[in-house]
Formats: structure tokens, C-alpha cells, sequence
């Protein structure tokens, strides 16, 4: 078995996450996944043989759509979200986080996920119309079975790399990862 099936099997036995993919795939949104811990928590997780879930700060759902970029969309989309559920939900239009980033537009939301800090992080998981899960990976899942933390190239942010390392505490919650810088 491949590492994206791998992923694929392991989302699938957790029955919060199915829960969550469910949940988002109801919304109909464009060019939609559950990205960042959603999927690599899971992944960090299984690596470090742990058999209870490290759990999520929120489940960041991004999605694409050029039409309504405003931030008071997303805030409808999570407000909708919390009646349904009480997820930590985070709901973010890739098609406007390139004016936060200073970055030229995204073409899709994994356009938008190959710029983000950590190569590890640029990685979501989606329902397809057959309600299989997709794995959206612009950099591949390799990674998330290296035991690393990698600066993602297409952005050098090392202040902002690093004050992630210090906030999220990934080297205090699993321990054989290595910074690859």
C-alpha cells in the first residue's frame, strides 16, 4: 500500500473525521478539503505509534471561489458549521489569502496550499461526488512519513517558521520529528 492510500485507510477508521468530511462535503463548497492538522496530525500520529488521536486545535476547511471573497462569507460558513456540529471549524476562501500573503492570486485551493510555511501542513483530505476521500497534496504525503518538519522553498519565512515550531509544540507532542531546514 502506497503512503496516499495509507492516509486514505487511516482517515477512513476515524469515524471524527468521516464525520467532519461528511459534514463539509454537505456544503457543496468549490474546490473543497479539511487541510493542516486535519490530515497531518493523523498521519504524525500513526508514524509515532500512538493509538489515541493528538487532538485538533480546529479543522481548518479551505475551499475556492473567486465569486465571494469577503471574510463575512467564511464567518457564515463556520456559524453554519457550529449549528450542525461542535467541531472547532475554521473556514478560509483560498481565493482571497493571497492579498494577506502578498502573494499573486491563486489558481485552486492547492495553488494557494503550496505556499504555505510547512511542507508537512500542505496537505487536505476530501470527499470525492462517489464520497471516496481525495488527498490534496501539492508536495505529495512522503513527508508526513519522514519524521520531519520542512520550511516550505516557494515561501522562506523563518520568522514565521519558527514561531509556528514554538507555538504548535510539534517536537514536544511528537518527538521523533526533525526540523529539515
Amino acid at each position: 500500500m502506497n503512503n496516499t492510500e495509507q492516509i486514505k485507510e487511516w482517515i477512513s477508521e476515524d469515524a471524527m473525521r468521516m464525520q467532519a468530511l461528511s459534514i463539509a462535503s454537505a456544503l457543496g463548497l468549490s474546490n473543497w478539503c479539511l487541510a493542516a492538522g486535519f490530515v497531518r496530525n493523523l498521519a504524525w500520529d500513526k508514524v509515532h505509534g500512538y493509538s489515541c488521536a493528538t487532538a485538533l486545535n480546529d479543522i481548518d476547511l479551505i475551499y475556492f471561489n473567486r465569486d465571494d471573497t469577503s471574510e463575512k462569507a467564511d464567518r457564515a460558513i463556520e456559524i453554519r458549521l457550529k449549528a450542525i456540529s461542535d467541531f472547532p471549524w475554521s473556514v478560509k476562501n483560498q481565493a482571497r489569502m493571497h492579498t494577506r500573503n502578498s502573494d499573486r492570486p491563486y489558481a485552486s485551493t492547492e495553488d494557494a496550499m503550496s505556499y504555505w510555511v510547512e511542507v508537512e501542513t500542505a496537505v487536505g483530505a476530501t470527499l470525492s461526488d462517489r464520497q471516496d476521500i481525495d488527498i490534496i497534496a501539492p508536495f505529495g504525503v512522503d513527508v508526513l512519513f519522514e519524521y520531519t518538519i520542512t520550511p516550505n522553498s516557494k515561501r522562506l519565512k523563518p520568522e514565521a517558521f519558527a514561531q509556528r515550531m514554538q507555538e504548535k509544540r510539534w517536537l514536544d507532542t511528537w518527538p521523533k520529528l526533525m526540523v529539515n531546514a
